[in-house]
């Protein structure tokens, strides 16, 4: 199913969902080398997670700034993963303004529940709603602590 691109601007900056748009290259760099959750992860396997998300680029002009993604069956649950802007331009409100950007998509809105992990940024995402898991209890992790790298 083919999803209509979102675009969103404020002064110089654009969020947009236009796939085309994502510099993929930076998108790796950052996470393997400058994220402390995909340390080394391959390009490959950027590749298939884009392919397989709905993408949000953060442009400053025409150059990719951030990102993130989300993973959702856009019925019932969605799970926000890579979110980053680059060093250069953080403290400017832009992570602020990407995830209510991601909330507020048209696409993604009536959803059952939202997930996310994060070791530093509880406090952004609790604006947003995000808390605590009420019930941890019930929740279940498989991990491959080393995954394939294509």
């Amino acid at each position: 199913m083919k999803h209509p691109c979102v675009e969103y601007c404020k002064g110089d900056y654009t969020i947009s969902t236009d796939r085309s748009r994502l510099d993929v290259a930076l998108i790796h760099e950052f996470l393997s080398h400058r994220s402390y959750w995909a340390q080394g992860i391959s390009r490959g396997t950027v590749e298939r997670a884009i392919s397989h998300s709905l993408c949000f680029g953060v442009y400053a002009g025409d150059h990719q700034v951030g990102f993130a993604r989300i993973t959702t069956d856009y019925a019932a649950l969605a799970y926000l993963a890579d979110v980053f802007i680059l060093e250069p331009y953080r403290a400017r409100g832009l992570g602020k303004w990407l995830v209510e950007c991601i909330v507020n998509h048209p696409e993604l809105q009536g959803l059952r529940r939202w997930l996310l992990a994060t070791l530093d940024a509880h406090g952004l995402y609790a604006r947003y709603g995000f808390e605590p898991l009420t019930s941890p209890e019930r929740y279940m992790v498989a991990t491959n602590p080393a995954p394939p790298t294509p």
